[in-house]
């Protein structure tokens, strides 16, 4: 099978197509013929040894499993022998894992009990895989927020892959979101269901001061102690992009006076979010957000645009 190798840590340079090995599928396990993946934050700082920590995990000098890739949409080649959930021909999205990896390629063996749901009728499988990971961890990241109906919600980033998904899930659940952006995507985050809209390039977010029970920054770019600011006392601040030496750094950091609950972390996704993604998605109350589509044949592209920080929504990858 064709698939994307990173051959050491770098830049887009680093990943090559080649051919290996088809998987077997193992007897609790279901092959996947991969449709469509996406190239997110996960792949391109897993790419880059970014953070350092990443090379303790994957591998000190390149990663162990050169094949990256932590969401699909595709469907089932073949089930082992002790499979019941899922037979050949059903069409599948959702994660891989962040420590299996693996999409970025024609084929994939996962546990039938993994992080995926059937796709709904009617859905492309482009759209299918520019799902998991933004909505994935915005949910991940609103549920340990413990956020409820009529909670005033900001959400920095709001036009990328994690923000996009944000400022939907927080309007299902009845919050008044508004969402922070470029001037090219005021109109879109409005359609998304925002309320309000600033630009960051114009408006001053300072005239916001202490006016979110939940500030929601997406990709690490606003100031710790800006985003404190426009929190209420004993509201929540979530730092979806944070990395380690980041949360280190935030504990021993002045709020300012206030209390505010500061959430960060890695994400997993579940099969549970994926089948409410899915009720969503066939109730039309949210749409993936999509800025390119690649073949797999141009996989440095869609990571040097992944990491790019002006892509809108998902960069997804098409396979042969």
């Amino acid at each position: 099978m064709k698939a994307a190798l990173a051959t050491a840590y770098g830049g887009p340079e680093v990943i090559r197509i080649a051919e290996v090995p088809t998987p077997t599928q193992k007897s609790n396990e279901v092959l996947i013929r991969i449709h469509a993946s996406a190239v997110n934050a996960a792949d391109w700082r897993l790419r880059r040894a970014n953070p350092w920590f990443v090379r303790l995990v994957f591998g000190p000098f390149k990663p162990r499993n050169p094949i990256l890739g932590v969401v699909f949409a595709g469907e089932v080649a073949a089930v082992g022998s002790a499979v019941s959930k899922y037979k050949q021909g059903d069409r599948l999205f959702g994660w891989t894992s962040v420590t299996r990896l693996g999409a970025h390629a024609e084929y994939i063996a996962l546990p039938e009990s993994g992080a995926f749901t059937p796709m709904p009728a009617g859905m492309a499988y482009t759209d299918a895989a520019a799902i998991p990971f933004g909505f994935g961890t915005a949910m991940n990241f609103l549920g340990k927020a413990g956020m409820i109906a009529g909670q005033r919600v900001l959400v920095y980033g709001a036009s990328g892959a994690v923000g996009s998904a944000a400022v939907q899930l927080a309007r299902q659940l009845g919050a008044e979101v508004t969402g922070v952006c470029s001037t090219r995507n005021v109109e879109l985050v409005h359609s998304l269901g925002a309320t309000q809209v600033l630009d960051y390039t114009k408006d001053d977010l300072s005239a916001h001061r202490n006016g979110f029970d939940v500030v929601f920054e997406t990709v690490g770019k606003l100031p710790f102690m800006a985003c404190v600011a426009l929190v209420k006392d004993g509201g929540t601040l979530i730092l979806g992009s944070d990395l380690p030496a980041d949360m280190l750094k935030r504990a021993f950091s002045s709020k300012g006076g206030k209390q505010v609950k500061v959430i960060a972390g890695t994400v997993s996704g579940t099969a549970a979010h994926m089948q409410h993604f899915t009720s969503l998605w066939e109730k039309k109350l949210i749409r993936p957000v999509i800025d390119r589509t690649f073949p797999l044949e141009r996989i440095r592209e869609a990571h040097a645009l992944a990491e790019s920080w002006h892509k809108v929504g998902s960069v997804v990858i098409t396979m042969p």
